[in-house]
């Protein structure tokens, strides 16, 4: 196989980056891309209590496992399948269960660092921020966080001011300077998605 192509979509909360990738993904066969999501790597929390796990800094660099991110999007390139870790969001801790990942000729990078982290910027071949406005971001992340995690409107409320919107401001929104491609306002701009999958023909067919 084929060096695979590495696209890095990044961008705050709430910003619309699955979405995009989602939509990226539904125009290839699902046998030539994959996603790989930064979210599935954040780091084994076992040793702490449960009142210690929901106190960390999730947008902070330090909560994610990169070095086994890194070595996993290595293994891909490399054409060797990995086993992709999973997290529970509800109970704040790394899943035992692991999801088999095969490598693929388009592989999407997707997270809120992927950009900010330079190891593994290095491996990416389209480097993609999505840009949207703060107040939409913040509305996007209470629905899912009450609907999808459990959360409660306070807590949901109180991380964002502690943690997420403190750590956007250090890590991902510097990030942007590394971008190919800006898209303003995330999965709803379908003629940057458009543009974004003829771009990745282009590369495939070139490599």
């Amino acid at each position: 196989m084929k060096r695979p192509v590495l696209i890095g979509i990044t961008g705050g909360t709430g910003s619309g980056k699955s979405t995009i990738s989602r939509e990226i993904c539904s125009k290839f066969h699902e046998n030539n891309i994959t996603m790989i999501e930064q979210d599935s790597y954040y780091k084994d929390q076992s040793s702490l209590s449960f009142e210690e796990r929901i106190k960390t800094n999730y947008d902070h660099p330090d909560a994610f496992d990169t070095e086994l991110f890194v070595e996993h999007l290595k293994d891909l390139i490399q054409g060797k399948s990995i086993e992709k870790p999973q997290y529970d969001f509800e109970k704040h801790n790394r899943k035992l269960e692991t999801v088999l990942v095969e490598p693929k000729q388009i592989i999407i990078v997707e997270g809120i660092l992927v950009l900010q982290e330079k190891a593994v910027r290095d491996l990416l071949d389209i480097k993609i921020f999505v840009d949207t406005d703060s107040d939409v971001r913040i509305i996007r992340r209470l629905v899912r966080d009450i609907n999808e995690r459990g959360r409660t409107l306070d807590s949901v409320i109180n991380q964002y001011l502690n943690y997420v919107r403190p750590m956007h401001l250090q890590f991902t929104e510097p990030s942007k300077r590394y971008a190919d491609i800006i898209i303003p306002e995330g999965g709803q701009n379908l003629v940057a998605i458009e543009l974004l999958v003829a771009n990745i023909e282009r590369i495939i067919n070139s490599i």
